[in-house]
């Protein structure tokens, strides 16, 4: 099995400028993320234009969307921002891929101390091996059906509808 993964950006990928004070995006973090979780299956990156999740449109599903489309593999990860993760998640389950697809991200950008990022990726790509083919979100430890999450704002966590 290989298992494509999938970079679209969000607080997972984003680079802290310490000269601004700024949270932006210059290159994916996830080629030296794969390297540092040490994962022993075979492993394609795609990584499509970085974009902050608030800033997504419809082109911009549209271009995850065919990623998935266009992949050979049967296990897909993606990351994603947080803020809108379920309405990209509802777009890939409406398609009905026949894939088993796992929108994962961070609360916190993985370069910064305290991330969540390496431990959502880890377990996104172990539960996306083993979850029937459907469109699921995986964060901090949980997994949602694309159709029964929210993002909690307040609380900084997803949960079901």
């Amino acid at each position: 099995m290989t298992l494509r993964l999938i970079a679209t950006g969000g607080t997972f990928d984003k680079h802290y400028d310490e000269l601004t004070g700024v949270l932006g995006f210059s290159e994916s973090h996830l080629p030296a993320v794969v390297a540092r979780a040490r994962l022993t299956l075979p492993v394609a990156l795609q990584v499509l234009p970085l974009v902050d999740s608030l800033d997504m449109g419809d082109a911009d599903r549209q271009r995850v969307l065919e990623a998935c489309q266009g992949a050979t593999e049967k296990a897909i990860v993606i990351v994603h921002g947080t803020d809108t993760m379920p309405q990209t998640a509802a777009v890939l389950g409406a398609a009905n891929l026949g894939k088993t697809i796992v929108l994962t991200g961070a609360m916190i950008p993985y370069e910064i101390a305290n991330s969540d990022a390496l431990f959502n990726l880890g377990f996104a790509c172990g539960v996306a091996q083993t979850l029937a083919p459907g469109v699921y979100v995986g964060m901090n430890g949980q997994v949602f059906a694309w159709d029964n999450v929210t993002k909690n704002r307040a609380a900084g966590v997803f949960q079901p509808l």
